[in-house]
């Protein structure tokens, strides 16, 4: 385990009508202490501290996630952090990130960031029509303004601890209109989310005779923008993933790619999951039975299920086995596999929208190098 996920704080200020973890099957969050105590984080970071240790890791990932981190408050955040840097010593790096709507990002946040070095993700949906079609506040009201403005105030005086964008197609938005607005913020990185359904329940739009690709149309408009670009404006991880992945390099995400799983939830009671998107497929999909009071992490990687995402290759349905791009698709996101018999050996719900994604971007790399080896680029 490298990535470290906290839920410092299990509920939110905004009410997004797609949220997997307030939305969707699971609604165990009901159940959550609203705040992770000092106690759960005190024992959660010796047993970062310990499994780094055991595995001789030069750093960790920790990663402050909800709900809304912010409503965590500055001081228990910084004593989070904190807690966990001590734990590992000098020689381990600790790197932090946040994830917030910005709807509580301020001054004050932003200069205990720069003092830890916690980096901050801001999700954002592009426009104010795109982003508030359903990021809005629980009376309905829209959170655009906030959410930009805190983006001013972050790319403008903490440019250095701009993480990036966060942003959720919806193929209802327009692409380019999207990524333009989302670029205004000079993000250094955009992470376009598909968002969360299975074979159960499918996500919006996607056509249930599988012969569109809604989503793949949707993101090739803003790649071709992304990639004939004179000077890269950003990074988009989804596309510089799948190219890596094309010429033989990794991912660094779940979304795509064969990778072992890597990152571990840490919810708000104690308790340790597996990936919090697998809430979107049925009640205690993420659950281990784990508890930082009790267990190791070294423990939790011997869970079966756990176990299952480390297989690659010889974890997919035979379709994908079987299928020419499966080392860069990768079966794509393991919660958007779920379905028939209530288990995850199916080929993603955007099976269709995947391969023609890749299959488009593959031939666009080769047509590049097939220029650069000809001598004309």
């Amino acid at each position: 385990m490298r990535q470290f996920i906290l839920k410092l704080h299990s509920r939110c200020d905004l009410s997004c009508d797609y949220c997997y973890v307030y939305e969707m099957a699971d609604q165990s969050w009901k159940m959550q202490p609203r705040r992770m105590s000092t106690g759960v984080i005190a024992t959660t970071a010796q047993r970062i501290a310990e499994h780094a240790l055991a595995h001789r890791m030069p750093s960790v990932h920790l990663i402050l996630h909800g709900g809304e981190p912010l409503l965590a408050g500055s001081d228990h955040i910084a004593h989070a952090v904190r807690t966990v840097r001590e734990a590992l010593g000098p020689a381990i790096r600790l790197d932090v990130s946040l994830q917030t709507n910005a709807m509580r990002l301020d001054e004050t946040h932003l200069e205990l960031f720069d003092e830890l070095g916690v980096r901050v993700g801001v999700s954002l949906d592009g426009d104010e029509e795109g982003h508030d079609r359903h990021r809005r506040r629980p009376d309905g009201r829209g959170s655009h303004a906030t959410v930009a403005a805190a983006l001013d105030l972050l790319a403008g005086r903490y440019p250095h601890l701009y993480g990036g964008l966060l942003c959720t197609v919806d193929v209802r938005n327009d692409p380019i209109a999207t990524y333009k607005a989302l670029l205004e913020s000079q993000p250094p990185r955009i992470d376009f989310l598909l968002p969360h359904g299975n074979w159960t329940e499918p996500p919006p739009g996607l056509p249930a005779d599988g012969g569109e690709t809604p989503y793949a149309d949707w993101l090739i408009a803003i790649f071709d923008l992304w990639y004939a670009a004179p000077k890269r404006e950003t990074e988009i991880r989804l596309f510089a993933d799948i190219i890596r992945l094309l010429i033989g390099g990794t991912s660094s995400s779940e979304a795509v790619g064969l990778g072992p799983a890597r990152m571990v939830v840490i919810e708000a009671d104690g308790a340790v999951q597996q990936s919090d998107t697998l809430k979107s497929a049925y009640p205690g999909a993420p659950e281990t039975g784990f508890h930082v009071f009790r267990d190791s992490f070294d423990a939790v990687l011997r869970h079966p299920a756990v176990i299952a995402r480390q297989l690659g290759r010889d974890s997919l349905a035979r379709a994908c086995q079987e299928c020419p791009i499966v080392s860069v698709c990768g079966g794509g996101l393991y919660a958007h596999r779920y379905g028939e018999g209530g288990h995850f050996a199916h080929p993603s719900v955007y099976c269709n929208d995947l391969f023609r994604l890749i299959t488009y971007i593959r031939g666009e790399v080769e047509r590049d190098v097939v220029a650069l080896l000809e001598g004309r680029r």
